[in-house]
């Protein structure tokens, strides 16, 4: 084997899953930007998302599997409360309590994958309910707390496509997100109809499925052939903390202290939890290494 080759291709790969971050971390200050509904934000978003991911495919892979359906499904929720969320409360709020999707994971693997929660699993849920209840202390009028609420939902249906992607042996991750553009596309059609988005909201849709959406989630798949779980999570973390300062900076809306303070301990927990997955997954494979020599 070529090992400059292999770290040609990491290097490219971690280029790939940056670009990807900073793609997504576009997703609050674009959808601050356009005056419509948010189902149909969502829906059209997705219909242009949709268009990018099959001219990238080709010729997609549909197994129709309960995983990959399940998974589409999750996906169309998770990006139209996403959406409902940012609008509802701050990007800062929308985006940091949806990156508590990988506490879920924890959760729903126990139940679904017949994994095990160890020690640091329930540090991390206790360290992560304490930082969204910081999100909640502050937020007592309706929209935002409603908001709130949404994007914790986003953040459980962002880990349901995470389940039902691991259930997929042989699946390929760009196709169930493929199915779940297209399914949101027809959820939002009747939300749609009425009101025609002006100029400055029509670019920002088309922004959003291009770049934000589509681009993101290719490069994504293709980084994650050539880069280990530890470094993906380190990298991803990029686009909470982006996202926020991208909406003060053009948008002038400044996150709470108790939100920051809230954000700082989700993203804190949901690190420190996967680098200890890895370090311990690292440390069998070399046990399981040993035995066999």
């Amino acid at each position: 084997m070529n090992t400059g080759i292999f770290k040609d291709q990491r290097y490219k790969s971690i280029v790939f899953l940056v670009l990807a971050s900073i793609l997504w971390s576009t997703g609050g200050i674009l959808i601050k930007l356009v005056d419509w509904n948010p189902v149909a934000i969502a829906g059209a978003r997705s219909f242009i998302s949709s268009i990018v991911v099959w001219l990238y495919l080709r010729k997609p892979t549909f197994t129709w599997s309960k995983a990959q359906l399940g998974g589409a499904v999750a996906y169309a929720s998770t990006v139209i409360l996403f959406v409902a969320a940012n609008k509802l409360t701050t990007a800062a709020n929308a985006i940091l309590l949806q990156f508590t999707a990988p506490i879920f994971v924890a959760i729903l693997g126990v139940w679904i994958l017949n994994e095990k929660i160890k020690w640091y699993d329930y540090l991390s849920i206790a360290a992560v309910a304490a930082g969204m209840l910081l999100f909640f202390i502050d937020n007592v009028g309706s929209g935002s707390m409603l908001g709130n609420l949404l994007a914790v939902i986003s953040g459980f249906f962002l880990a349901c496509v995470t389940i039902a992607l691991r259930l997929q042996k042989d699946g390929s991750p760009v196709e169930t997100t493929f199915i779940g553009n297209v399914l949101t596309f027809i959820v939002a059609i009747p939300f749609m109809i009425g009101k025609i988005p002006d100029m400055q909201s029509i670019l920002g849709i088309v922004l959003l499925g291009i770049f934000q959406l589509g681009f993101a989630y290719i490069l994504y798949a293709l980084a994650m052939k050539h880069l280990s779980a530890l470094e993906a999570i380190l990298i991803t973390v990029l686009e909470p903390l982006l996202n926020p300062i991208w909406v003060f900076l053009f948008a002038g809306e400044k996150p709470s202290p108790y939100a920051i303070l809230g954000g700082l301990i989700v993203i804190v927990s949901v690190t420190l939890r996967s680098i200890a997955v890895t370090k311990e997954s690292a440390k069998k494979s070399e046990e399981h290494k040993s035995e066999v020599d």
